[in-house]
């Protein structure tokens, strides 16, 4: 211990400074970019910049529509990507906006149901499109929230060919900082986290060799957010 002191003065000598056995505590950050990046956007400038990120860089395209017309994008939708098959997430939110029924009569989409065990899997291995809903989306990364339940199990976005967010405007946030936030707020409140978050930005992607990206490497190909203008 008295060799370790005489060391450490030493070298505090010879740096011109006081000898400190506390650490110094750290500096504020200002400004704290990980709490208040974007957020000083309005509303509208923040759906333009997740817009922008999301279609741009991530390869997303984004549909606005009304929740009246939800239903007949998500069946444009599913008939750019190849009609049919499909399967749709069991949420019950994709059936108020009128999206589980009209794939179901129009495409015979399968309604993921957990209790159908394998049957369901390889039916979402076999789907050529997959419709979820997205809880959030995040401006910075232009990426959408998933939260796994029995209802919607990851297999539904993550083994078809093409995958459909079905996203509401009003839940966009500037970056996962605030995402954090609200989990955390939740989590305070009682209220049961989800067995999985996914944070899924676009199709599936690398650029690991030579920088060079190449989609659908490990998932879907093809990635749309629709988005619903509440």
């Amino acid at each position: 211990m008295n060799n370790r002191d005489d060391f450490l003065a030493n070298i505090a000598r010879r740096l011109g400074r006081n000898v400190c056995h506390t650490p110094q505590p750290m500096p504020e950050f200002t400004p704290n970019y990980a709490r208040t990046r974007l957020t000083e956007l309005d509303f509208q400038q923040q759906y333009d910049a997740f817009v922008e990120v999301a279609a741009g860089v991530m390869l997303a395209p984004c549909e606005l529509t009304s929740a009246a017309n939800a239903g007949a994008l998500a069946l444009r939708l599913c008939d750019q990507y190849g009609h049919a098959p499909v399967i749709v997430s069991g949420d019950r939110r994709l059936a108020e906006l009128g999206i589980t029924s009209l794939l179901r009569d129009q495409c015979q989409a399968t309604i993921w149901d957990s209790h159908a065990g394998e049957e369901h899997l390889r039916a979402a291995e076999q789907a050529k499109i997959g419709v979820v809903y997205a809880e959030y989306g995040l401006t910075e990364s232009g990426s959408v929230v998933l939260f796994s339940s029995p209802e919607q199990g990851p297999a539904i976005s993550l083994l078809p060919e093409s995958s459909i967010f079905v996203l509401r405007k009003s839940t966009l946030l500037p970056r996962v900082a605030q995402l954090a936030q609200r989990l955390h707020l939740e989590a305070l409140r009682g209220q049961t986290m989800p067995y999985c978050i996914n944070i899924i930005g676009g199709p599936s992607s690398t650029a690991d060799i030579e920088l060079i990206k190449v989609v659908g490497v490990h998932g879907p190909i093809n990635a749309c957010y629709l988005i619903i203008d509440d």
